[in-house]
């Protein structure tokens, strides 16, 4: 690849909507600038982008992939985004690595649920965005349509840099308002023709060149000045405003085409080139310099010594780990020996490439502003800070979502545990969302992620890449029990079989504690030495043990007060052993006689929703035995939190998308176990006991 300065890199993320063709318009752009020889196809399962295994059986991307595109003196890095919510992991870390976020909207549906949320993060992280109408060759497609639907949503600061010739079907070429070119393009030839604006676009064309100098001149004050004096701004000053309104973020250009059909993608490279910032308006990133521990915020630079954030992770079993990395300042080259600041740890920079989908092309050197991919970093994982030794710093961290959806996996071989262990930590590795821990009341590994899909695809790559099979289940619902009521018993064990007996005596008062603490609380209240000193560790000792089951469903017991206080012994037959078999037989006499109930584990749950479907959503936590505990606006949604038991929103994760159209999120987070009310109870006690007979 050529040698590039900062100002001639364009860093473009393709997010939005799942189906909206963001693979589709990058592959199309790899044709365009004849990289590939033909547009690969999702239905057919050769795209560059999309080339894992599980890509091309689903046909949807999983995972973030780069196509960086020369043409001139422009290198321009394609990151193309999932837009599934179960991969919101993956928009979060693409995100990192560019300086422009490209909403891709379908020409026929329109905005969704992921426009809506690709332009709220732009939004949450400040990030400049853009918008591509894409599908304008299907059947139902209007760029009209879709413009005014933006413009409702999302503001005046959308305007329209691009106007399509034709419709539907009759959809030939882009008009570049600013410049008043017009392009047809001849779908066989793949050729382009410059001809004059139809004059029955006139009009439109000149209405959307008013929409772009009114929102660039209120940018600027010397602008917005001119434009009230004399009516006009000229091309020059519109595209300078255009990048310095889109690196601030106040407005996002929209432009237009067909991805299947190549057209607009000449128009669309041009624009990019144009109207886009460069790596050189990013803003600055947030980090920490260690020399002096404070924060501070660097703007992307080649006149500083080296510093690069690792933004992904690929974990291959057979091409081993691939580190992805943009350079903040200064440059990498080969065989660099840097800091990673977060492990403390020295790592060399061996064969530093770039990345195009799958395929490594070798450099020497990667400048600020650029994307490179590194293999077999020894200690850096995902976040990481690579650096000059005399360039300590911290880059910020990304902050990922809490995971909402998990699963139990089951090993389908006995015996694999312990593949299925290392596979799901090189997974880790990969993506950083997804969470693995281990339920040691039930004996299950849990895996847990942002939806069903997510989870899906985790038990595929396990089978896929590890050659290992799980089987994935809700998980168990780690119901506990306690007491109501008092209990008084005596539990006696004598036993004598020829030589030594045994014999231990112990009498014990059990209750609720009514402090709120869960473990055991023993209390020694022996007098006179009833039960001698040595044994009473005993007899605590079993207690605990016995605490692993109840006496209703054979759950584990919280929340117990028991309290020693008389007893006999034997001074031959009495041992530790005895003592302990003494207060397990106490032990179930006690709960049996002191009200036994049955508790379940109660969440609190945060619900983000539009206010469309806040009856919907109320009415559906009421019918899952949840408590509505209060509602707030938030931005321009609202906030409903409640209290719901964990058994009724383990798939709440699908649930909410379904009653909200994809429009609805949640987090949830553990509050307090509650006694099940009595109406369950049996039922429960019931799917318990089935469950550990199987």
């Amino acid at each position: 690849m050529k040698d590039y300065c900062i100002k001639n890199l364009r860093n473009i993320g393709l997010i939005g909507h799942n189906g909206t063709g963001k693979t589709s318009l990058a592959e199309s752009i790899l044709y365009y600038s004849k990289i590939t020889d033909r547009i690969g196809k999702i239905e057919e399962g050769n795209t560059v982008l999309d080339y894992d295994p599980e890509e091309k059986k689903r046909q949807f991307s999983i995972s973030l992939s780069i196509a960086p595109v020369e043409l001139d003196n422009v290198k321009i890095n394609i990151i193309d985004i999932p837009g599934y919510a179960d991969f919101h992991g993956e928009c979060i870390q693409g995100m990192r690595a560019v300086d422009v976020g490209m909403i891709v909207v379908s020409g026929v549906s329109g905005i969704k649920a992921g426009t809506e949320r690709a332009w709220e993060y732009c939004n949450k992280i400040k990030l400049p965005r853009t918008i591509f109408i894409n599908k304008l060759d299907r059947e139902n497609a209007s760029f009209d349509n879709v413009l005014d639907s933006l413009n409702q949503k999302f503001g005046i600061s959308v305007v329209p840099i691009q106007y399509p010739i034709g419709t539907e079907e009759n959809f030939k070429g882009v008009i570049n308002v600013i410049s008043n070119e017009a392009k047809i393009y001849n779908t066989k030839t793949r050729e382009v023709e410059i001809i004059d604006i139809p004059k029955e676009l006139e009009e439109k064309v000149q209405h959307c060149k008013i929409m772009i100098m009114e929102a660039v001149a209120e940018t600027d004050e010397n602008l917005l000045e001119k434009y009230f004096s004399e009516g006009i701004l000229s091309d020059e000053e519109i595209y300078k405003g255009l990048i310095k309104g889109c690196a601030s973020g106040e407005i996002a250009p929209v432009m237009c085409g067909s991805a299947l059909k190549v057209i607009g993608i000449d128009s669309l490279i041009e624009d990019i080139v144009e109207c886009f910032p460069s790596p050189e308006y990013a803003i600055p990133q947030k980090a920490v310099d260690l020399n002096t521990n404070k924060e501070v915020f660097i703007n992307l630079t080649q006149d500083k010594s080296f510093s690069a954030l690792v933004f992904k992770t690929i974990a291959d079993p057979f091409v081993g780990k691939i580190s992805f990395f943009r350079v903040i300042t200064g440059q990498a080259s080969d065989d660099m020996v840097v800091v990673n600041t977060n492990k403390d740890k020295t790592e060399k920079l061996s064969h530093i490439c770039f990345m195009r989908g799958k395929t490594q092309i070798p450099t020497q050197s990667i400048i600020a502003g650029d994307i490179g991919a590194i293999s077999k970093l020894q200690y850096t994982s995902t976040g990481d800070t690579l650096c000059s030794p005399e360039f300590k710093v911290i880059y910020d961290k990304m902050n990922f979502p809490t995971t909402v959806y998990s699963m139990a996996a089951i090993p389908q071989a006995k015996g694999d545990e312990e593949k299925i262990s290392q596979a799901l930590s090189k997974l880790k590795e990969e993506d950083p969302v997804f969470e693995v821990d281990r339920d040691a009341d039930n004996a299950e590994i849990i895996v847990s992620g942002l939806g069903e899909t997510h989870i899906n695809i985790i038990a595929s790559k396990i089978k896929s890449k590890f050659g290992t099979d799980i089987i994935l289940s809700l998980p168990k619902i780690p119901y506990k029990e306690t007491i109501k009521g008092f209990s008084d018993v005596q539990g006696k064990h004598k036993k004598q079989s020829g030589g030594h007996g045994q014999y231990g005596d112990v009498v014990i008062k059990f209750e609720p504690r009514d402090d709120g603490g869960e473990e055991l609380e023993f209390v020694d209240n022996v007098v006179g030495g009833a039960v001698p000193r040595n044994f009473i560790p005993a007899v605590e000792k079993g207690l605990r043990e016995c605490m692993q089951h109840g006496v209703l469903a054979g759950c584990p017991v919280i929340g117990l007060r028991a309290t020693l206080h008389d007893g006999s012994y034997h001074s031959v037959d009495s041992s530790e052993m005895a003592f302990k078999m003494a207060a397990s037989i106490a032990y179930k006499k006690g709960l049996e006689q002191a009200k036994p109930i049955l508790l379940e584990p109660i969440m609190k749950i945060d619900i983000i929703i539009p206010n469309d479907y806040m009856g919907d959503v109320i009415a559906d936590i009421n019918k899952k035995r949840g408590r509505v505990m209060g509602m707030e606006p938030e931005e321009d949604k609202q906030k409903v939190t409640a209290e719901v038991p964990l058994a009724e929103i383990r798939k709440y994760a699908t649930e909410l998308r379904s009653l909200t159209q994809g429009r609805g999120s949640f987090s949830k987070e553990f509050l307090r176990y509650e006694e099940i009310p009595e109406i369950e109870v049996n039922k429960i006690i019931d799917e318990i006991k089935a469950s550990k007979s199987k």
